[in-house]
């Protein structure tokens, strides 16, 4: 039961890979490249606590790309689902107001 439980995380965790990857505006400045979130999708998809590596990388994004991810019809469903606001609180950061 476990094993597949993390066999269905770690499919999430590539789908979400290949969704960012396959986003449009995700060939724009480095700064703003949404690759650099992957170590927040186990949080985000499977409502795992985030880990630093996470909360280290959300600090560090700027909120001008966070408000062009909420805007992106491929990333909006993940930076606006509960689990995305869950991460941020986790990581004692406010979601940007757009």
């Amino acid at each position: 039961m476990a094993a597949s439980k993390a066999t269905l995380v770690c499919f999430m965790v590539m789908a979400l890979a290949a969704v960012l990857l396959a986003a449009p505006g995700a060939v724009e400045a480095a700064t703003c490249s949404p690759t650099q979130l992957t170590s927040c999708a186990p949080a985000i998809i499977a409502n795992a606590a985030p880990s630093a590596a996470c909360c280290g990388k959300l600090k560090a994004h700027p909120a001008s790309c966070l408000c062009k991810y909420k805007k992106d019809p491929n990333l909006q469903r993940y930076v606006n689902s509960p689990n995305g606001k869950k991460v941020f609180a986790a990581c004692k950061l406010r979601l940007p107001r757009c």
